[in-house]
């Protein structure tokens, strides 16, 4: 199924724009703040007993990689994913009216990326799968940034 987006009335924020971006910031700040959470608990993993180490270990690394992956695709700058419209809350008007009107068809433009360009790469022999690279490498480098803050 499809991810619902949160209702929300972007005419009762304070701030205007800066608001909105808020709001869709939020989603992906809380995939951030999950993966640090999970390596916070990662130090706690030498003092659980073995037979539970390695399920705990596991399930953290998962919790870890899911939530850097959620957060670095929701903020793909294009609409309706939260980067999308954090990108619409920070662009020039005029820029950030067009972008607003790809909305409409963001999602057949995600599915393009995701699958359809991919394949077709494949059919001829090529790898055009550039969203999957964009995502591992933006995950990787988000991932070793809290690695090193957070230890």
């Amino acid at each position: 199924g499809w991810a619902k987006p949160v209702p929300v009335n972007f005419g009762k924020l304070r701030g205007g724009r800066l608001g909105m971006v808020a709001v869709a910031a939020a989603g992906p700040a809380a995939n951030v703040l999950m993966a640090v959470l999970a390596i916070l608990l990662y130090r706690v993993t030498p003092l659980m007993p073995d037979y539970f180490r390695g399920w705990l270990v596991h399930m953290l690394e998962t919790f870890f990689i899911f939530n850097l992956l959620l957060a670095v695709f929701n903020m793909i700058p294009i609409p309706p994913l939260d980067g999308g419209r954090v990108a619409v809350g920070l662009l020039p008007l005029p820029l950030a009216s067009r972008l607003a009107r790809l909305e409409q068809h963001g999602m057949l433009v995600l599915l393009f990326l995701l699958f359809l360009l991919p394949m077709l790469g494949h059919a001829l022999g090529q790898d055009w799968d550039i969203l999957g690279w964009f995502l591992d490498v933006s995950r990787n480098l988000l991932a070793r940034f809290i690695i090193g803050l957070v230890g």
